[in-house]
């Protein structure tokens, strides 16, 4: 479970961080300077932020599934009876 927790605050903290990042050019760009070079830079790291948070979260989700499928009821298989002589195969 901690390592679940970790992940998930690293993912946090760095889409947090190139999320503002982000925001912070796409403001520059559009309102004070001149450069739609900078505007478009901020929308593509805004759009990375959502994209590093989703592929987290969709790590940490697929990991609680695999670690869910093991905690099933382990299946013993019967050993089959002979097959008695009298029986014709098909």
């Amino acid at each position: 479970m901690k390592s679940k927790v970790k992940i998930l605050n690293a993912v946090k903290y760095v889409g947090l961080t190139v999320l503002t990042i982000g925001i912070i050019m796409f403001l520059l760009g559009f309102y004070e300077s001149g450069y739609g070079i900078l505007t478009s830079v901020g929308i593509g790291a805004v759009i990375g932020a959502v994209f590093i948070f989703l592929i987290g979260v969709f790590f940490v989700a697929t990991e609680e599934m695999l670690d869910k499928t093991y905690k099933g009821i382990e299946i013993v298989h019967i050993k089959q009876k002979k097959k008695r002589l009298s029986q014709k195969p098909f």
